[in-house]
């Protein structure tokens, strides 16, 4: 019996248009003669083409395609617009190092957008197949990022770090993955959700621990304690441009894979699997809190404190998973992803090309010789902390708020502590930028070039914007889980 595939175009359509721009860089990149300096704009394009793409489906109705394995609703199309403008800003980050001057600059950007398409493909996953596709998808063309600077021996061992752990945390993935389809025999994630509503499982604790070994392969992609150890020094050894890209956007797709496998996944019926991951993730979330902040106060380097800044800001993601609010979720990540890439644009101009000016007090000074670039970097990082009238101060807001109303209130309070704690470590480099002199005042900082100045200035203006008119964003906003009124999709059975 012929079997119906299901083909819907439109659903792939930005995945396609992703595709078809990493492989017109790479035969760019591969018949070009000297200079590279149109695979950075090329990239763009793209991005934008797959920007307009994923825009057609705000008129379409929550559908289900290629047999289920690919959802279309809100939660995918919000998502993938924050994925495309992570991917965006990453490319203007890095055209002043991999563009004009490198001959490698088309692999690397052929890379991001490969890795781009990855985030896509988990943001619209309905079955654990696809999931695990575009987390493979992103991960190895993070680990080649990670590595890109061939004759750097920290980019080296980054690299390899990450390959070596990114495969031991695949491997609980995929296993846990296979322990939830003997569990449920199915790997559509709606038909595994009506299997345990409906009491058609094989062995509840099968599920029990397919989810347990699926929940730290995915915390370890989060960069959520206690999984995080790789993160500072992946962090500080790659190269700044994908220090940013990977704080920002694999860290927001892990999230979304998070909330399409146990908030969509697990329903509060089965209330044992429910407790489990919920009690699990909150243990997670008070332990990436604590250690990100508390080991960010003795940095050095800030490539290694925003490193463990991070960790610390998976923790209050995770508040937002365990409460079933994708909306605030997402709201916090897009702030978050605004703030950290404009801070990483500023790191990567004080960096210089070769990343040797990542010490802390290698920013004395700064507010002298580059007041602007200064200033920003002070708006993000209070940001970071929680500074009202940012993108920071409304993303917590939202998101403790919701966590408040969803019964974890001691969370909140840990978070709010943590917060309290974080602006310790977020003003020294402030205070290092005006209150100190320069080491080597004669050694001038070069004019920032216009990508990084214009990646600089659209995430400064986003951070303000979201921050002083924050009502555009967060009208809709609102506590509702993930899989809750929605009808059910037609689903087969696999």
């Amino acid at each position: 019996m012929p079997v119906n595939p299901d083909i819907n175009y439109t659903a792939v359509l930005p995945e396609i248009c992703l595709a078809a721009t990493g492989l017109g860089v790479m035969l760019y990149d591969a018949f070009a003669q000297e200079s590279r300096k149109w695979a950075g704009p090329l990239a763009l394009a793209g991005i934008l083409a797959a920007a307009y793409a994923a825009w057609r489906w705000t008129d379409l109705p929550p559908s289900a395609s290629f047999n289920g394995m690919l959802v279309t609703d809100p939660m995918r199309t919000a998502f993938a617009f924050l994925f495309l403008f992570v991917a965006a800003l990453s490319v203007l980050l890095a055209m002043p190092m991999f563009g004009s001057q490198s001959k490698s600059g088309g692999e690397y950007f052929a890379l991001l957008i490969f890795g781009t398409t990855g985030m896509l493909l988990v943001g619209g996953a309905g079955d654990l197949a696809l999931l695990f596709l575009g987390i493979e998808i992103l991960s190895i063309a993070s680990y080649a990022l990670a590595g890109f600077r061939r004759h750097d021996l920290r980019s080296n061992e980054a690299s390899v770090k990450y390959f070596i752990l990114g495969s031991f945390s695949t491997g609980f993935l995929v296993y846990g993955m296979a322990l939830v389809y003997g569990a449920t025999r199915t790997t559509n994630l709606t038909t595994i959700r009506l299997v345990i509503q409906n009491g058609g499982l094989t062995s509840e604790s099968l599920l029990l621990t397919g989810a347990a070994l699926m929940l730290v392969g995915l915390c370890f992609k989060a960069a959520a304690a206690p999984f995080h150890f790789w993160a500072p020094d992946v962090y500080h050894g790659a190269p700044t441009p994908v220090t940013a890209f990977m704080a920002a956007g694999p860290k927001a797709a892990a999230f979304v894979a998070l909330l399409r496998v146990f908030v969509g996944m697990f329903p509060p019926e089965a209330f044992s699997v429910h407790q489990a991951w919920t009690l699990t993730l909150a243990v997670a979330a008070t332990l990436s809190m604590i250690i990100g902040n508390v080991v960010a106060i003795t940095q050095h380097d800030i490539k290694r404190m925003l490193a463990y800044s991070s960790i610390a800001h998976a923790g209050y993601a995770l508040m937002g998973v365990i409460v079933g609010d994708w909306k605030a979720t997402l709201f916090y990540l897009t702030s978050y992803a605004a703030i950290t890439l404009g801070a990483f644009a500023v790191v990567a101009y004080v960096a210089r090309p070769d990343d040797d000016r990542t010490a802390i007090q290698d920013y004395a000074g700064l507010g002298t010789q580059a007041t602007g670039a200064a200033v920003a970097l002070a708006i993000f990082l209070l940001a970071l902390g929680g500074l009202p009238l940012t993108a920071g101060f409304i993303g917590k807001l939202t998101l403790f708020r919701e966590a408040w109303q969803g019964g974890i209130q001691w969370l909140v309070i840990v978070a709010v502590l943590n917060s309290a704690v974080s602006l310790y470590y977020y003003l020294r480099p402030v205070l290092t930028m005006f209150f100190e002199e320069s080491q080597s005042p004669e050694d001038d900082l070069p004019e920032m070039s216009w990508p990084l100045t214009t990646a600089l200035s659209v995430a400064l203006a986003a951070v303000i914007y979201i921050g002083v008119f924050p009502e555009p964003l967060l009208a809709g906003i609102k506590r509702e889980p993930l899989a809750g009124k929605a009808a059910p999709l037609p689903i087969q059975e696999r």
